[in-house]
């Protein structure tokens, strides 16, 4: 599914409060990753989250997709732990689709600094793409339920 593709009936007033609750669910997303607030982070994904992050680096990489939230976190976390990163979405773009389900692209901006110990094999990252995500409301909240990072430009020092 695309942000293209057409809503369902669904009222104007609860297709605007649904895009704001989806945009503050990928601002902490992307809080939640930065500070390193583990848990936050597995409580924005649907408990069966698709994570493609195969091109996440600027090359195809099999394992980087991931099925499960709290798989994906338990990935990431030692991974980034010794990592300063700094994440901005931008442009959203969100369709939706029923009243639990929508989709987003998300035009993107990281930054990574590896500390000392860190497992990454450089010192900084800074990368610009999309985030394509497929969204469900679960008990009344919005989640993650697939998000796929594609890549525009990676540089690597």
């Amino acid at each position: 599914m695309h942000a293209g593709e057409r809503e369902k009936d669904v009222d104007r007033l609860d297709k605007l409060e649904a895009i704001e609750a989806i945009k503050a669910l990928k601002a902490r997303y992307f809080r939640t990753m930065d500070t390193k607030d583990w848990a936050g982070l597995e409580a924005v994904f649907a408990p069966d989250l698709i994570a493609d992050f195969r091109l996440a680096t600027g090359q195809f990489d099999e394992t980087q997709l991931t099925h499960g939230a709290a798989p994906y976190v338990a990935k990431m976390a030692p991974m980034l732990q010794d990592v300063s990163t700094v994440h901005h979405g931008h442009m959203a773009e969100i369709a939706i689709l029923a009243p639990d389900s929508a989709t987003g692209i998300w035009a993107m901006e990281d930054k990574l600094w590896p500390q000392a110990g860190s497992q990454l094999p450089f010192r900084m990252l800074h990368g610009y793409g999309h985030y394509h995500e497929r969204y469900v409301r679960l008990d009344g909240e919005w989640r993650i339920a697939e998000i796929k990072l594609t890549r525009l430009r990676v540089d690597v020092q």
